[in-house]
């Protein structure tokens, strides 16, 4: 029997590094857990990113069948992600390379972010590969919520339309997204909806009483978490300045834990000095912490021992935080926006409120602290949502079929031999 093998491409968003690491992110969890998942249905799954350290190992196995390959394209050493397009063809040639020295060659490529777009289409003009993409993130939406137009704008808008016009299939983890592709981007274009997933099994089996003990926190604290990079996109200034609403209001007991990684000087630490200067400013030193990147084992604790979990985002394509706290019982409140238009059920699962609506997500963070038994059936009725819709094998199944039906074209349309 042939084997079954895919090529998971993913340049900027290392599957081996820590979540927390600047540009470091839901792309990275999307791309691991869904090779370990295609992995444990039985593909033999590479993915395929770029080395950023020279200390760091070339090959990460993670499981039998599933390990990330680091190629050399650029400098050792990490680069934001709006300055990696010009290494990009040293990422193809390292790519060819390693399939002509491992005596190996995939038929389907799954790329993910323009960047690794470019990559793919690449890819099709010199071998014969089905081309498989995930945006995680659309430049025609991401450039209408910023001011600071990169100079690599025009470069990623034409990559993106071309990789919608030119894929076999494009996966949109929402509704939402695919509207916004057809929309914004391009109206030709094969699009399925798979959306992301989560693991019910490691989030949701620890509960608050136990995560608080085992976090040092007050049992009858009022607690609102987020979970994420340090980016102005990430909408954290205006939950910040929903707190101090909350606060003066009168939710004294209220304490907002703030869970993400930064390294100083660069964007995100930068990013983090920032929020953290605003929230000297407000005067909310002892209502708010910043614990930094948490360890993967940890990070349920933090969902389970939190009664709330809001996502501010200016723009979400999905929001993998989002189903983690709600396979963990967590009500959301998010960003009416995007994915989380897709994932969270206002009025059932959580609520939505305008982005960088202070006000609105002050009342809305009221509304469910108020009411305690309000929070429990929003929180069960989230653990129920994501058990349904989100879970990772259920997301690998639907990749594995779409994998499948790929390969079978490519079969028959190979020329038969003499």
């Amino acid at each position: 029997m042939e084997t079954k093998r895919i090529a998971l491409i993913s340049v900027h968003g290392d599957p081996a590094v820590e979540v927390g690491k600047e540009e470091a992110g839901g792309q990275n969890v999307y791309v691991r857990q869904v090779g370990e998942a295609l992995a444990k249905q039985g593909w033999v799954v590479d993915m395929f990113t770029r080395k950023t350290s020279v200390t760091q190992p070339s090959i990460v196995q993670h499981t039998a069948n599933c390990r990330t390959i680091r190629l050399e394209a650029g400098p050792q050493t990490f680069i934001p992600r709006d300055e990696i397009f010009n290494y990009l063809p040293a990422f193809v040639q390292q790519f060819l390379q390693f399939q002509e020295n491992q005596g190996i060659k995939y038929s389907v490529v799954h790329t993910n972010y323009w960047l690794s777009s470019w990559v793919g289409m690449e890819l099709k003009k010199i071998q014969n590969i089905k081309q498989v993409h995930t945006y995680h993130s659309v430049g025609a939406v991401k450039y209408n919520t910023i001011t600071d137009i990169p100079p690599i704008a025009s470069t990623r808008l034409a990559t993106e339309k071309a990789c919608l016009e030119t894929s076999d299939r494009i996966v949109a983890t929402s509704p939402q997204e695919k509207q916004h592709l057809q929309k914004l981007v391009s109206e030709q274009g094969c699009i399925d909806i798979i959306p992301c997933g989560t693991d019910i099994s490691r989030f949701g089996a620890i509960s608050s009483s136990e995560a608080r003990l085992s976090l040092g926190m007050s049992k009858s604290s009022l607690v609102v978490l987020y979970v994420g990079r340090f980016d102005k996109r990430k909408g954290i200034e205006t939950l910040v300045r929903a707190i101090k609403r909350s606060i003066f209001i009168g939710l004294a007991d209220i304490r907002l834990i703030i869970v993400g990684g930064s390294r100083p000087g660069k964007s995100d630490g930068i990013e983090r000095e920032r929020i953290e200067n605003i929230v000297d400013e407000l005067g909310l030193r002892e209502y708010v912490t910043f614990p930094g990147r948490i360890n993967h084992n940890r990070l349920p604790y933090y969902y389970a021992a939190s009664n709330i979990c809001v996502v501010p985002s200016h723009y979400e394509p999905f929001g993998l935080v989002t189903i983690e706290a709600m396979a963990s019982g967590t009500p959301v409140v998010g960003s009416d926006v995007g994915g989380l238009q897709f994932t969270v059920v206002p009025e059932h699962t959580g609520l939505l409120c305008p982005p960088q609506d202070e006000i609105a997500f002050s009342e809305a963070i009221d509304r469910i602290l108020s009411r305690p038994e309000w929070q429990k059936q929003l929180g069960k009725a989230s653990r129920k949502r994501v058990e349904t819709m989100f879970s990772w094998d259920g997301v690998a199944q639907q990749l594995s079929e779409l994998y499948t039906s790929l390969m079978d074209e490519t079969a028959v349309s190979m020329p038969i031999s003499a």
